[in-house]
């Protein structure tokens, strides 16, 4: 996810349309391997804790880990297709400008991801 940040981050300069797009597609394909499952972990892990302790506020961070998931698939995976479709040779403004629109919309699994976090912080802090 780093390389992922990274790429979109040096995508208004620094990198040419080529190399931009050369960075992203392998970063893509490692994060989205690992996301899933993290997401499940984390899903069934903030349950557990829920039904141990009675706080609802687990429940909340474990529900915000999977709302990934939809916007994922409805909001982000068109773009993700649209770019792993662009052969390198090809690449150019319009990868650039798919990588940066893949940018914002990322930017909604970061916040879902940051308040499952708070979330769970608050839910621990409770007494």
């Amino acid at each position: 996810m780093l390389e992922l940040w990274r790429a979109t981050r040096i995508s208004h300069g620094g990198l040419d349309d080529r190399a931009l797009l050369a960075q992203w597609k392998p970063a893509y394909k490692r994060g989205f391997a690992m996301q899933a499952p993290l997401a499940i972990i984390g899903f069934l892990l903030g349950i557990v804790a829920w039904w141990m302790t009675g706080r609802l506020t687990f429940v909340l961070g474990a529900i915000l880990l999977v709302a990934n998931w939809p916007w994922t698939i409805f909001g982000i995976m068109p773009t993700n297709k649209a770019l792993m479709a662009i052969e390198l040779n090809d690449s150019g403004p319009q990868s650039r400008a798919l990588i940066v629109k893949w940018n914002r919309l990322h930017s909604v699994r970061t916040t879902l991801g940051g308040l499952a976090t708070v979330a769970f912080l608050n839910a621990l802090l409770l007494n």
